[in-house]
């Protein structure tokens, strides 16, 4: 599992968690495709099967409720899913029900409520206040975590793909025709370990109408809803689907939906641009902050990293292996550069990002290694189960363009945005170009919310993989919305910020929100010392 993987501390690891589960790809509806119809939402779900619980943790309960695999075909094929339950702290004071879907897409929402109390200080962190009055409902969606999450590779083929590079861009990189045969193959892969039907099914508007069996099985009239990165995709949707359904809703870190159901080249493009402004801003704070404070690069970080990934792609460093640690290998300039984009993303972890360059300078790369170890989980193509639930999920999602010229013509102008972090995200929707299970009858209309209650939207300033811009456009989209920044460098703001933190609960729990347009402040970033933050 993702969550096994070696993390640099018990904080930074979380934080950088929730970076690098983060949404990327994309997709787009075909003109001409349907939107909502009465047969595909409410009307003809069936009831759904009474939930019975077991005890499966401290506070946590789990159950499994099988709702239809298509819900134009409700007497059809049903699939399980894993749902997760972690009761009010305060019984006497519950308001009610709260799901949460924790991004990726791909992140097992129950693996993440396991884990929420050893993640408190990172985004998507409850605060105490909303753990003792809501019932906070975990549900993983079709084709993830305990939910048949999807196959397509081999354990072969993620072991030969864990160390290869996956742009011809990139030094040392795979050339095209090699790319290509690889999205040939796990595309036969996804469809040689589950049917064809069910990789259809897996679009977000049946993740909605799950979320919305599994309210009525809680017997709940009405829900109350976070989602964060993808999870903003999932709120819009069930809010659009079932307005009347929604007691209040936050979204953070939110995707611009117009743009996921769009062309998913741009959508990958804006991705890349956004992570790449993160890594300025630590070239430009450590530039600002002098040699006396930031010495990588003696005052010029940004020749000095491009120096370093070109000498490590050009003679890797050999690392050893380290019990408990890391399994040791060898560190190239595509894994330092996989490692430093992960790190860059988060203000909270440049402390280790500069401490590790500095190691990798010296001819230690042990640092970068180890971060590059648990940071394989990403927005871009690398090779790891969540990476084939996250390609599958859009993939249903998506119409990619099916001529390899649109993604050439997609990889040369993310380059030119994006000269660093570009090639990562140059090509990485070839799956979804040859993916051989159409979606023909998804929801593409705007996701207005329309009739639902008025929508707290959160955004951080500099997000390395939602730009703030996609959350202005999410509040216009919306019928009802307010918009909250949060200055700095990071995904996801609830749960690093104080300020965030009252908003959000106020919103939650009474449904209060702040004025559109408000801006909370955080700490300066710092790229040699961890940030204290006075406001948490």
């Amino acid at each position: 599992m993702i969550q096994s993987r070696p993390r640099p501390t018990a904080r930074y690891g979380a934080a950088l968690a929730a970076v690098l589960v983060a949404l990327t790809g994309c997709s787009s509806g075909a003109p001409g495709s349907r939107s909502t119809s009465t047969a595909a939402t409410s009307a003809s779900a069936p009831s759904p099967d009474p939930l019975t619980w077991s005890t499966c943790g401290k506070n946590l309960e789990c159950a499994t409720l099988k709702v239809p695999q298509e819900y134009t075909e409700p007497d059809g094929t049903r699939i399980p899913l894993a749902i997760m339950r972690h009761r009010a702290g305060d019984p006497d004071r519950r308001v009610g029900s709260l799901v949460f879907n924790p991004g990726g897409p791909g992140v097992s929402a129950t693996e993440a409520l396991r884990n929420l109390p050893k993640t408190a200080g990172t985004p998507g962190a409850f605060s105490a206040e909303v753990l003792d009055r809501f019932d906070i409902i975990a549900m993983d969606p079709r084709g993830v975590g305990q939910s048949q999450a999807v196959r397509c590779l081999t354990d072969q083929q993620r072991a030969d793909a864990a160390g290869t590079d996956f742009d011809p861009a990139v030094p040392g990189g795979k050339p095209l025709p090699r790319l290509l045969t690889d999205a040939a193959a796990f595309t036969r892969g996804c469809a040689k370990h589950q049917s064809k039907k069910f990789l259809a099914s897996l679009s977000t508007d049946n993740v909605a109408r799950d979320i919305d069996q599994v309210r009525a099985a809680l017997g709940e009239d009405r829900i109350t809803y976070y989602g964060l990165s993808y999870g903003t995709v999932v709120g819009p949707m069930y809010a659009t689907l079932f307005p009347d359904r929604v007691r209040q809703m936050v979204l953070d870190a939110p995707v611009d939906t117009n743009q996921w159901f769009g062309n998913p080249l741009p959508f990958q493009r804006e991705v890349a641009v956004a992570s790449e402004r993160t890594l300025n801003a630590w070239f430009e704070t450590c530039r600002t902050e002098g040699t006396a404070v930031c010495s990588f690069g003696t005052g010029d970080p940004r020749a000095a990293f491009d120096t370093l990934i070109d000498t490590l792609e050009a003679k890797p460093l050999k690392v050893a292996p380290v019990k408990g640690v890391t399994p040791g290998g060898e560190l190239d300039g595509a894994m330092a550069l996989e490692a430093t984009r992960a790190l860059a993303g988060d203000q909270h972890t440049w402390p280790l990002l500069t401490s590790a360059l500095l190691a990798a300078q010296d001819g230690n790369g042990a640092p970068l290694y180890t971060l590059w170890n648990s940071v394989t989980v990403s927005p871009f193509p690398v090779p790891t189960a969540m990476f084939e639930t996250h390609t599958a999920i859009r993939c249903a999602d998506w119409q990619t363009p099916a001529g390899i010229a649109a993604h050439r013509a997609a990889a040369a102008k993310a380059v030119a945005e994006a000269e660093r972090i570009g090639p990562r995200a140059a090509y990485s929707a070839l799956n979804c170009a040859r993916w051989p299970a159409s979606n023909k009858d998804r929801v593409t209309k705007p996701l207005t919310g329309a009739g639902s209650p008025t929508v707290l939207v959160v955004a951080g300033r500099l997000d390395p993989v939602t730009p703030h811009h996609w959350a202005e456009n999410m509040t216009r989209t919306l019928d009802s919305a307010v918009l909250l920044t949060r200055e700095g460098v990071g995904h996801g703001s609830y749960g690093t910020n104080t300020c965030v933190d009252d908003a959000v609960d106020d919103a939650l729990i009474h449904g209060n929100h702040p004025a559109d347009g408000t801006v909370c402040k955080t700490d300066t970033p710092a790229t040699t010392r961890p940030l204290v933050p006075a406001n948490r």
